[in-house]
């Protein structure tokens, strides 16, 4: 296939995502919701319709590829794809990217989702057959010519040992933030609320410390926060809030609550679920120091100011990535056009 044809079926999947009218797709998202019960139909939703707005429009395919001079023909390498499970499809960003660079991909799937990536693949294959041809799902990486894995911290290392002497990405934890000012509207703060509570938190777009201005007072975000009270009705996130709330209480640790989230103070940019940690700052030089010491671990700051040297998404903008929104900063297309020189 050419880039042309590639990009012109994965439009017209976009299409058939949007229509939101596959009986096919719809079992598979109930089943999914059944075998992974942090992944809610609404969530699973929420993430196909990200992927074909934002990742599946035909001008911004065309407009995102145009800066990397890809051929219209490509010899394919074989990349192996190491899956995260954390959010539903999480992994369609790498699966895209080496589709639309003309390689195949090899998929090692996620125990945690590993129903919606095929499915998606299968109505792909429907509106192009020939598109069936570049990928593969397996249950263990062989025959590979290079790696994009994704994981922990722990299965980080792992991946190093297995892989280094591949051409590889490997990622692992990170993190995003929000500065506030103490000037927020109360719509920026509610907007806010989706960075914070989209997939449970789950999601390393998700916003799990907030950086705040020495004085700041709470009860506007609290308010604006509680404005998500429903997802303490999910049972898993209950019980996560539950349990951290009597733990808190218990080693006495300073905490406020508003029954749908806990903040507390803490050092750390991995919060527990239910849980924001945060941080206090005296000035603008101030913050952007500290963001920049922990930017190997940052995945995106959100703020409604301006921050030098500091990229920063508006509130209610962490998980609607554009195509151009590459994790940990790596630019995945990059790696894989400069694979046809291998």
């Amino acid at each position: 296939m050419t880039l042309t044809e590639r990009i012109a079926a994965l439009s017209a999947l976009g299409q058939t995502l949007l229509r939101e009218d596959d009986d096919y797709l719809a079992a598979t998202i109930a089943r999914t919701a059944i075998h992974n019960p942090w992944f809610t139909v609404a969530h699973q939703q929420q993430a196909i319709r990200a992927i074909a707005t934002n990742m599946l429009d035909e001008q911004a395919l065309h407009n995102w590829v145009a800066t990397y001079d890809l051929p219209e023909y490509q010899w394919p390498k074989h990349i192996g794809l190491v899956m995260a499970g954390n959010l539903p499809l999480v992994g369609f960003h790498d699966v895209l990217c080496v589709f639309v660079s003309g390689h195949k991909g090899i998929i090692k799937l996620s125990e945690k989702d590993p129903y919606l990536l095929p499915a998606l693949l299968r109505m792909l294959a429907q509106v192009e057959p020939r598109t069936a041809d570049y990928f593969e799902t397996v249950e263990r990486l062989t025959g590979f010519d290079a790696v994009i894995a994704t994981g922990s911290n722990n299965s980080a290392r792992y991946f190093h040992a297995y892989f280094d002497k591949y051409p590889h990405i490997i990622r692992s934890n990170r993190n995003a933030v929000a500065v506030l000012s103490g000037q927020e509207t109360h719509e920026e703060l509610v907007a806010l609320g989706r960075d914070v509570f989209d997939y449970f938190g789950l999601g390393c777009r998700n916003v799990s410390k907030l950086y705040l201005p020495v004085g700041y007072g709470f009860d506007p975000l609290l308010e604006a926060l509680y404005e998500y009270r429903d997802v303490v009705n999910h049972t898993k996130y209950k019980n996560n809030f539950d349990y951290n709330y009597a733990l808190y209480l218990l080693n006495k640790v300073e905490f406020q609550a508003n029954g749908c989230i806990m903040l507390r103070p803490d050092t750390s940019l991995q919060s527990a679920i239910a849980t924001l940690h945060y941080d206090y700052y005296t000035d603008a030089d101030h913050v952007v120091a500290m963001l920049l010491a922990q930017q190997s671990d940052i995945q995106l700051v959100v703020s409604h100011r301006t921050l030098p040297g500091i990229t920063t998404f508006a509130p209610g903008q962490a998980q609607q990535p554009a195509l151009s929104d590459y994790a940990d900063g790596v630019d995945t297309m990059a790696f894989l056009r400069g694979l046809g020189a291998l």
